[in-house]
Parts: structure tokens; C-alpha cells; sequence
């Protein structure tokens, strides 16, 4: 599903197998397929470390010893911060913008070249090379992230209103939104023949998601306030959930 990092894929699993609230989910071999995880030592291991930093909560083991959580409110702000599609779903945008700048000289490249790649996961756009702009509440993770760090002589950050300009001019500039509903059409498509093979509903399903994750790597999840409520990512979502709800007619969720 091209996420490599298990703890990631728990939370992504979790957030995925939910719908507007956060359910219990047990992790048996359908969901482990999916999301292409293993119950073994190591995930255990990254299940007890989840539960102790409580970002999910144990609700139950069955009589096979298979696990059941369901994500927190804090596990929620984790995995959104890399997919920010997820946040404005049930949250209210607060109205403000998260502004970001730096000047960080080339002979600190790699310094400047890693800070990119981190805040262009966390719904940050680039309205010019060093500018950069989010409706997201990202500054205490960017807090976090340059803290007591060489880059942070190099870095400022801001809260502000937008006080005039055409929004929708700034959206596609900083976030292409265009491109990005043509790779939604072209995601359509693939779920479309993914659902018209003859594989069995597990391996439907793992397919669904793996394309889904690679577009919402992609998806800066913006609120509707921005980009309408007829976004074709709320599309998207909504039928991704009715493409889960036919393939896993087997219950999963408590």
C-alpha cells in the first residue's frame, strides 16, 4: 500500500475502517491483508507502544487472541497530520491560515530539502519557493520540529485572516486543485475495473485502499469552506465507504 512504517499503517487502518466516529476495530487476517500488516511480535509491540502513548484504546481480545482498538482524539490528530484530508471531515476550519517562511542558505540544503518534504505531508502548499500556506493547526507539530534544531534560526511562523484576494486563484496556484481532481477522476476508473475483476472481496479491498492512499498523499484536505461542499474528495470518501460496507459484508467493527 506503499506506507512501509507500521505504526502508520495501525492508525491508517483504524481511521479507514471508521466511519464518522471512530468504532472498534479487530485486527484479524482480513484487516491485517488489507492494510498489509502482520499480527506478529513487532506489531504487538507497536500496538502496546500506541496504547501507552494514547493514540488507541485496547477495547477487547477475542477468543482467538486477536485485538480489537479504536482510534483516540490524539491518534486522530497524528494520523491527520500526513493525511490532512481526514481532519476538516468532522472539524470545523476555525477560519485562520498557518503561514510558514524561511530562508535557509544552500549550503544547508539538506536541511531545507528535509523540512520540505516534512510540511508538504502536513497539508502545507508553496504559494512562492520559501512561502508556504495551510488552513491547518500545524504550528505546534512545526514547533516540535524545529525546536532546540540548527533550522530553527532559519524559520518563521504566522496565524493570520485573509483579509482580501480571490481564494480560488490562491488555491489552484498553491495546491493545483485541478490536477488533483483529474487524479480523483482517474482513481474512479481504477476502483471501477479493481471492482470488475474476479478477485476475492479481501484482495478487491486491499487494492481499493492502496490506490486510495496514494492519492491522499497528495489530497492537502482542504475544508469545504474552501473548496465547496461538492468536492469530488468528499465524493471520493463517501464512496470509498460504500465500496468498504459491500466488500466486508463480514462484520469487522464493534
Amino acid at each position: 500500500m506503499g506506507i512501509k512504517d507500521i505504526r502508520t499503517k495501525i492508525l491508517l487502518s483504524l481511521l479507514f475502517m471508521s466511519s464518522d466516529e471512530y468504532k472498534t476495530v479487530t485486527f484479524n487476517n482480513d484487516i491485517c491483508n488489507i492494510f498489509d500488516l502482520t499480527l506478529n511480535r513487532k506489531m504487538i509491540a507497536t500496538l502496546k507502544t500506541l496504547h501507552n502513548d494514547a493514540l488507541i484504546d485496547l477495547k477487547s481480545v477475542d477468543t482467538d487472541h486477536l485485538p480489537s482498538y479504536m482510534l483516540t482524539d490524539k491518534g486522530f490528530d497524528e494520523i491527520t497530520l500526513n493525511f490532512p484530508f481526514f481532519r476538516f471531515i468532522n472539524k470545523e476550519w476555525d477560519g485562520k491560515w498557518r503561514i510558514l517562511s524561511y530562508e535557509i542558505p544552500e549550503r544547508k540544503r539538506e536541511l531545507r530539502d528535509k523540512l520540505r518534504r516534512d510540511v508538504a505531508r502536513w497539508g502545507l502548499g508553496p504559494w512562492h519557493r520559501s512561502f508556504w500556506l495551510t488552513p491547518h493547526p500545524i504550528i505546534p507539530w512545526l514547533k516540535m520540529r524545529v525546536s532546540d534544531k540548527e533550522i530553527e534560526t532559519y524559520v518563521q511562523a504566522f496565524e493570520s485572516d485573509h483579509t482580501f484576494g480571490n481564494k480560488e486563484v490562491l488555491i489552484e496556484k498553491v495546491w493545483q486543485k485541478t490536477s488533483l481532481e483529474k487524479k480523483y477522476r482517474t482513481l474512479f476508473k481504477a476502483w471501477h475495473t479493481t471492482l470488475s475483476t474476479d478477485q476475492n472481496k479481501i484482495e478487491k479491498m486491499r487494492a481499493v485502499v492502496t490506490d486510495y492512499v496514494a492519492i491522499l498523499k497528495d489530497d492537502p484536505g482542504l475544508p469545504k469552506q474552501l473548496v465547496g461542499e461538492a468536492w469530488i474528495g468528499f465524493e471520493a470518501l463517501n464512496l470509498f465507504r460504500e465500496i468498504r460496507n459491500i466488500l466486508l459484508t463480514a462484520p469487522i467493527q464493534a
